[in-house]
C-alpha cells in the first residue's frame, strides 16, 4: 500500500522513487492525473538529471482536442514496493501519474486539503 496526500490546491500526491537502470533513485512528487493515460510525466530537466534514455516520439491528444509530439523516456520507478520499467513522457507541466501506472491498484482520495491519499493492489480474480 502506498500512501500521499492532498495539497493545498486540492491534488492528489504521491513520492515515488525514478531512476534508470541500477543507478540511483531519485523521490519525485507527483500528482495523480486520471485524465492522463500514461504511465509518468516528468519535465526535461528531471529526465537529463536522470540519465533516463530516450526511446522515440509520440502523438498524443490533449484534453482540449489538440494534438501534441511528446518524447518518450525509459524508467525504472519503485511502485509497491517493486521495481518496474515504465515509459515518461517529457511534459514541462509539474511530474504526473497516470492511469496506467495506477491500474489494478484502489484509489482512494480524502478531497481535502492535508487530506490521505491511499493506493492500494486489487486482488484480482481469475
Amino acid at each position: 500500500m502506498m500512501y500521499g496526500f492532498v495539497n493545498q490546491r486540492c491534488e492528489a500526491v504521491i513520492r515515488i522513487a525514478v531512476g534508470h537502470a541500477n543507478n540511483p533513485k531519485q523521490m519525485v512528487e507527483t500528482v495523480i492525473d486520471t485524465g492522463f493515460t500514461g504511465f509518468l510525466s516528468l519535465p526535461l530537466s528531471t529526465i537529463e538529471l536522470l540519465g533516463l534514455p530516450w526511446r522515440f516520439r509520440d502523438i498524443a491528444t490533449l484534453g482540449d482536442g489538440s494534438e501534441v509530439v511528446f518524447d518518450m523516456y525509459t524508467a525504472t520507478v519503485i511502485w509497491d514496493g517493486q521495481i518496474q520499467v515504465i515509459d515518461v513522457v517529457a511534459s514541462e507541466a509539474d511530474p504526473l501519474i497516470g492511469m496506467s501506472l495506477l491500474y489494478g491498484f484502489k484509489l482512494l482520495i480524502e478531497a481535502i486539503e492535508g487530506g490521505t491519499v491511499t493506493i492500494e493492489a486489487l486482488s484480482i480474480r481469475s
